[in-house]
């Protein structure tokens, strides 16, 4: 298959906000946010995150996203005067893939979803190129020997909003291209092109300091709204591929031995101490599931189940709980109809695609290396209950 690889250029040097890049918006440096995005697309092979600054790059590279790499960058294609495309030129010369995806560390509103649409629609027939838009429905004026006349609607039959369907903005999220395209014309998209649209509040790019204000308003209130909907007091987790790397380890007995994650432990006991319920349950019957789930303390332990959503069902009943109130985390196929049916739904970052696809939140993670610590994170700072 042709590599796929997502860019994205920053640098130092920013003048309006001093290395705004890995400075912190909700909670994270502002490059998170979209090598985030990028990591936890299925399509998307490998992410560069090209910086000429050595806090930029010990600061991503704590990140411990998967897929993410951090490379240098010329001092020219980071100064003042040059282009976007003269990084990315740069990087096309000394790397190999066929697409590449250039992402704007400047748009942390952009979400895996958002690029999984732009490349399902970059790779259909007779498409070049993809750019991410957002639907504007302002009245546009532009100057005319003095006066004032206006480009997208009719004076005198002013439309109303539900009627009127605006026009399309770049929003500087991110450009789809071929690097065959990129080197003919030197231009981040070219050819035919289509539009992905994203939603409104991604319409907002940190350029200046009022920008910060506004999208970090913009993303508190996003993880409020989700806080709203889902009112997590359970969370409920598959075992091998979360819990675990998902490795089959064995002794020279030939006994199993499974790898677990301190850091999951303490999620586990600081969940418990926020009332949030706590369970495992697995499709395999192993004693060790058993031993880790009585050392975590958790409230339900299941294990050597084929149909998984009926014992939810029934833990929902006994502890006189809706579906949309219980949190599940799982890897694979098996646990698909559990993730659909409730109200909250994760997955680590080499879960399996269709996994993937379907979870609400895809942990920065793997499996067996901080997966329910990273989610307990989360639940205390922006989803409590």
């Amino acid at each position: 298959m042709e590599k796929i690889v997502a860019f994205i250029p920053v640098r130092g040097g920013s003048k309006s906000i001093p290395l705004k890049n890995i400075k912190l918006i909700n909670g994270r440096p502002l490059v998170y946010w979209t090598a985030f995005a990028a990591s936890t697309c299925p399509f998307i092979d490998e992410v560069f995150v090209a910086t000429d600054d050595k806090n930029i790059a010990s600061v991503v590279n704590e990140f411990g996203l998967d897929k993410v790499k951090v490379i240098g960058r010329s001092a020219f294609s980071a100064s003042d005067i040059a282009s976007t495309e003269s990084a990315m030129l740069e990087f096309a010369e000394q790397h190999h893939f066929e697409h590449i995806v250039l992402i704007q560390a400047t748009s942390p509103m952009l979400e895996a979803d958002d690029l999984t649409k732009g490349i399902e629609l970059y790779q259909q027939e007779n498409v070049d190129s993809v750019l991410s838009v957002v639907r504007q429905k302002r009245f546009v004026w532009k100057e005319h020997s003095g006066y004032v006349e206006p480009l997208n609607y009719d004076l005198y039959h002013r439309p109303r909003r539900q009627e009127f369907e605006g026009y399309l903005v770049e929003n500087g999220a991110f450009y789809i291209t071929s690097k065959k395209l990129l080197m003919k014309t030197q231009n981040r998209i070219s050819g035919k092109i289509k539009a992905v649209e994203m939603k409104e509040e991604s319409y907002f790019e940190i350029d200046e300091p009022s920008d910060w204000v506004v999208i970090e308003n913009l993303m508190k209130n996003k993880i409020q709204k989700a806080n709203q909907q889902t009112p997590i007091k359970m969370l409920l987790t598959d075992c091998d591929g979360v819990l675990t790397d998902g490795g089959m380890y064995y002794t020279e007995n030939g006994d199993e031995i499974k790898k677990f994650n301190t850091r999951d432990g303490m999620a586990f006991e600081i969940l418990r101490k926020r009332g949030i319920l706590t369970g495992i349950i697995s499709g395999e019957d192993r004693k060790i599931v058993r031993d880790r789930a009585n050392k975590l303390k958790v409230n339900e332990c299941h294990v050597g189940i084929k149909d998984k959503i009926e014992v939810i069902k029934g833990i929902a009943k006994k502890y006189n709980l809706h579906l949309d109130e219980i949190a599940y985390i799982g890897d694979d196929i098996n646990d698909l109809e559990c993730m659909k049916a409730c109200g909250f739904s994760a997955c680590p970052c080499d879960a399996v695609q269709e996994v993937r696809q379907t979870a609400k939140y895809i942990c920065s993670a793997s499996g067996g290396n901080g997966v329910i610590r990273e989610i307990a994170d989360l639940f205390i700072n922006h989803m409590v209950h």
